[in-house]
């Protein structure tokens, strides 16, 4: 499995819980003090979501914000969007970004 439960605990402890809560309803802290508990059943998801290339419906979904950047508050364009999106496909994003680098350094391709 590309996919160690190791890797997922860890990244699962270094969760930012300053940040906001995804649509699902869930906080980082919750996760990251978790950690121990749910290391081995995520990385059990996120190898098969990685072997199917299927991801959770729950983990497609976003909440947009608008968020003003500067100018008249009128004025739609003066807006960016933020998607706040799932913690936990947040956390495999980062696991195939780690796995992705480490082969392309493996393979001198960077």
């Amino acid at each position: 499995p590309w996919v160690e439960e190791d890797w997922v605990r860890e990244h699962l402890r270094n969760l930012d819980t300053h940040k906001s809560i995804g649509p699902a309803g869930m906080h980082t802290r919750v996760l990251r003090e978790l950690a121990e508990v749910i290391a081995k059943p995520l990385s059990i998801i996120f190898e098969r979501s990685w072997r199917t290339g299927e991801v959770p419906e729950d983990w497609k979904k976003a909440n947009v914000m608008p968020v003003f950047k500067k100018g008249k508050q009128e004025d739609p364009g003066n807006y960016r969007p933020v998607s706040l999106t799932s913690v936990p496909g947040k956390v495999m994003e980062r696991l195939i970004l780690a796995v992705v680098s480490m082969h392309m350094e493996d393979k001198k391709v960077l």
